[in-house]
Formats: C-alpha cells, sequence, structure tokens
C-alpha cells in the first residue's frame, strides 16, 4: 500500500482505520494524519500490544485493503 496516497487522502481512508480500529479516538487519528509509523504507535499503544504485533495489524490492514482495490 502507499502510503503517501493514504496521507493525501487521510480523511477518506482514516474511516477505515478507524473500522478497523475502533478503540483510536478522532483526535489520535488527527494526529497520525496519514504517518505510518505514528499510526502502529497508538495502535500499540491503544491495544497494549507489541510494536511488533501492531506492526503484523497493520500489514493485515493493508493486504486487506489491496485486496478490496485491485
Amino acid at each position: 500500500m502507499n502510503w503517501s496516497v493514504a496521507k493525501g487522502h487521510w480523511k477518506h481512508f482514516k474511516g477505515k482505520v478507524k473500522a478497523r480500529w475502533d478503540k483510536l479516538t478522532d483526535d489520535e487519528l488527527e494526529t497520525v494524519a496519514g504517518e505510518r509509523d505514528q499510526l502502529v504507535g497508538c495502535i500499540q499503544e491503544r491495544y497494549g500490544v507489541s510494536r511488533d504485533a501492531a506492526e503484523w495489524q497493520l500489514v493485515e490492514f493493508e493486504r486487506k485493503l489491496r485486496r478490496v482495490h485491485y
């Protein structure tokens, strides 16, 4: 997944992120603003998982989005 595209369309994309990780707040998503590394950090903190686990969750999310869009 191209994160520069996600960053450029963050208002649309953050709805998909919020649907997947509903514990993330709107303020957190605004702060993330399409920055992948910050999103991993928010997932890690909010869900109490390791950085590797948060990264894995995001990779799986990206794979699912690719299947839907291609």
